[in-house]
């Protein structure tokens, strides 16, 4: 790290920067961090207010003078919020599984393979990234209840199994590898299958972490999909049930800050642990020497 420093340090010339170009950067740093975070925050804290504590006083008190966890334990009687979360977790994993695998396969044939309509290929996924899901979603629905996979997680996984947007990040990380280390490989005796699994998915970990966690968000987040499909409350997502909550009990914005915080633990971990991988998606494909 110090010598990343150093090295950037001698590349500006040795010249340190004015002291007003720093707390210009700070400055919008901390708007930066107030505009992103700072309702995540509000949330938080308005969860862990109690009942006797008045979340709209001014000016606004973001620690709570008495915390409790009494909100989640509310929630969690009013609405069966687990049984939902479960549910959501189940979609999410499926979406999280089929996106890697499929968008891999998928990606390295784009990038890798000849083949005849390959170029066709590529602008079909590319014109599915311009189409507005709610133009094809009656469609979808339709294709479902022939499927006979209404009201089931299955149908709400399907559609969304393989993403065309994870596709292009998977053919553009594949394609940065470069060709002389297959033909090194093919050289040897390696067949496509063994290319794809030795050689060019350990190179590419940044991306299908990237590709995994917006697999992971676009399942978690998703509402008008399930809302459409699903008619059983047993199987409801967590964001229908979140939904029903706020509908229900609108006036104790407490126990809807509480849902909230519990709907977006879950992606706050997942990134928490793939960060790593995620900012190195961008540089897939480069030699290591």
């Amino acid at each position: 790290m110090k010598s990343r420093i150093k090295a950037r340090f001698q590349a500006d010339g040795g010249r340190r920067p004015p002291v007003w170009q720093l707390v210009l950067r700070y400055l919008l740093l901390l708007a930066v961090f107030a505009v992103l975070v700072g309702p995540f925050l509000w949330q938080l804290s308005t969860s862990l207010k109690g009942p006797a504590e008045d979340i709209y006083s001014y000016p606004p008190k973001l620690l709570p003078s008495d915390p409790t966890l009494d909100n989640y334990a509310k929630v969690a009687d009013l609405i069966p919020v687990w049984d939902f979360a479960l549910n959501s977790l189940k979609v999410a994993v499926a979406n999280v599984l089929t996106n890697c695998v499929g968008a891999a396969l998928a990606g390295y044939a784009l990038a890798r393979l000849k083949f005849k309509g390959r170029g066709i290929a590529m602008v079909a996924f590319v014109t599915a990234m311009l189409v507005p899901v709610e133009s094809i979603i009656i469609a979808q629905f339709m294709t479902m209840r022939d499927l006979q996979l209404n009201n089931t997680l299955t149908g709400v996984v399907l559609p969304g199994c393989i993403g065309a947007l994870n596709v292009l990040l998977m053919r553009n990380a594949f394609a940065n590898i470069p060709y002389e280390i297959e033909e090194a490989a093919y050289c040897d005796g390696a067949n496509a299958w063994q290319r794809f699994t030795r050689i060019a998915l350990p190179a590419v970990k940044g991306t299908i972490a990237v590709v995994a966690i917006f697999s992971f968000m676009g399942a978690w987040d998703d509402f008008l999909w399930p809302l459409i499909v699903l008619s059983d409350q047993s199987k409801f997502t967590l964001t229908i049930g979140l939904d029903y909550l706020h509908g229900t009990f609108a006036n104790n914005q407490r126990l809807v800050a509480a849902g909230t915080v519990i709907a977006v633990a879950p992606l706050i971990v997942l990134f928490a642990c793939l960060q790593r991988y995620f900012f190195r998606g961008v540089g897939e494909g480069a030699v290591k020497g």
